[in-house]
């Protein structure tokens, strides 16, 4: 069986590796972007291979391409694999020396993984969240540019004729603003209007702040 420590990095990975039926060991680095170390890991393929990793960010092609070619990764938990370290003074060669060192002393702080499923679900969870804030902060910001402008709706503001009011309802959507004579249709020409003034007015406003003009 080959036990392999991997210390990786997003553009390379340093590896000490160990066949523990001869004892011979291997230290190198892998460049990611020159298909280096899918080259050196394909040619492993169909032997016992043990690599073992810190939890780090942007590995996920890494995690995927070793399930591929059916190698076993423990990943550990990088704040108990530094604590574990004897010598203070860090390099990638003696990391990948330290989790190697783990690894064969039956030390390794192994972490529990997701599938890779359960982590594109999570994901989305995330980027809906997000999505889900972001519409939460517009809103409110409408709702008190709406209320400078002397403009109460509340959830009102939502509906068809309050998208009509600050121009984001769909083009040749008729609403229900009320006639143009109407005290409705006046106060909602005016809001637009204080919203979008026309490009003449934003001129003339413009020359008017001081230093301007």
């Amino acid at each position: 069986m080959k036990i392999i420590g991997c210390d990786f990095h997003p553009s390379y990975q340093q590896i000490a590796l160990v066949d523990t039926e001869t004892g011979e060991l291997w230290e190198g680095r892998l460049e990611h972007k020159e298909g280096e170390a899918r080259r050196f890991y394909q040619a492993l393929h169909g032997q016992r291979v043990r690599v073992g990793m810190e939890a780090v960010g942007n590995s996920q092609w890494f995690e995927k391409m070793l399930a591929e070619m059916g190698h076993e990764l423990w990943i550990g938990d990088a704040a108990q694999i530094r604590r574990l370290v004897v010598r203070q003074q860090k390099t990638d060669r003696r990391d990948a020396q330290h989790i190697l060192n783990l690894l064969l002393d039956g030390r390794f702080p192994r972490l529990w993984v997701p599938s890779v499923e359960m982590r594109d679900l999570r994901q989305l969870l995330r980027h809906r969240q997000k999505l889900v804030e972001l519409r939460r902060q517009v809103k409110n910001q409408l709702q008190h540019l709406a209320l400078n402008q002397g403009v109460q709706r509340k959830r009102r503001l939502w509906s068809r004729e309050g998208r009509e009011l600050d121009g984001t309802a769909p083009s040749g959507v008729a609403g229900d603003a009320g006639p143009a004579g109407s005290e409705g249709g006046v106060e909602d020409r005016s809001f637009r209007h204080r919203l979008y003034p026309p490009a003449s007015e934003r001129r003339s406003r413009r020359h008017c702040l001081p230093g301007l003009g």
